[in-house]
């Protein structure tokens, strides 16, 4: 059976799309045959991002598709180890779709409470949905270079109780240069941030793994 991991927001530019393209390259990395579920067929931001990666001989390769509905992506899961639903930037019925069918589903925030509160709603939306707390986690991603201000934003998440991923994603040029050229964080010219990326990554390669092997166990 394939790993379904979903990645939703409640509003556009928090990273979304970016954080998918990062899972499954991580994963297709390992071997892994994944593939990326567009939901949003109105901005097909990773459908086009893999086009770009196509024709810049980038790998490993990454499947995309774009479906109409979260049945459809469903119905193909049989042929991957693992899909990753990239969900319309707002909260829909799809959302909670995804959230429903999802092993674990990662809500990606920036620093600012005009990010945070809206994403904190949305896991409360999802919560209150019959979808247990312990499948949620917040990723922290286009974050500045404000100290203080990222231990705030962590403090805040900390206050609600939903899973806060280690690590986090600093907003950078080279970032935004590596997915023109349908590259993932993990990508870039530089180690350094490359090694930021992996951190986020390998936290969530660790959570999906725990959450599967105490779905496992139930």
């Amino acid at each position: 059976m394939a790993l379904l991991i979903g990645v939703v927001s409640q509003k556009g530019g928090v990273g979304k799309s970016t954080l998918c393209r990062l899972i499954a390259r991580e994963y297709a990395a390992g071997s892994w045959n994944v593939k990326i579920a567009d939901l949003d067929p109105s901005q097909s931001t990773s459908f086009n991002w893999q086009a770009r990666r196509l024709s810049h001989g980038g790998t490993p390769q990454v499947a995309v598709e774009q479906f109409a509905s979260v049945a459809d992506a469903r119905k193909v899961a049989a042929h991957y180890d693992l899909i990753v639903f990239d969900g319309a930037p707002h909260a829909t019925t799809a959302t909670l779709e995804i959230a429903r069918v999802s092993h674990f589903l990662i809500l990606p925030t920036g620093l600012a409470l005009d990010d945070l509160e809206p994403t904190i709603r949305l896991a409360h939306e999802i919560t209150q949905n019959g979808i247990p707390a312990s499948k949620i986690a917040l990723a922290l991603c286009r974050i500045g270079d404000s100290t203080a201000e990222l231990e705030e934003a962590r403090a805040y998440i900390k206050r609600t109780h939903y899973h806060l991923l280690p690590g986090a994603i600093p907003d950078r040029t080279a970032y935004r240069r590596a997915s023109d050229l349908g590259r993932t964080l993990t990508e870039t010219p530089f180690p350094s941030l490359n090694q930021r990326a992996e951190e986020l990554a390998q936290a969530i390669i660790n959570r999906a793994d725990r959450l599967t092997k105490l779905e496992g166990a139930a």
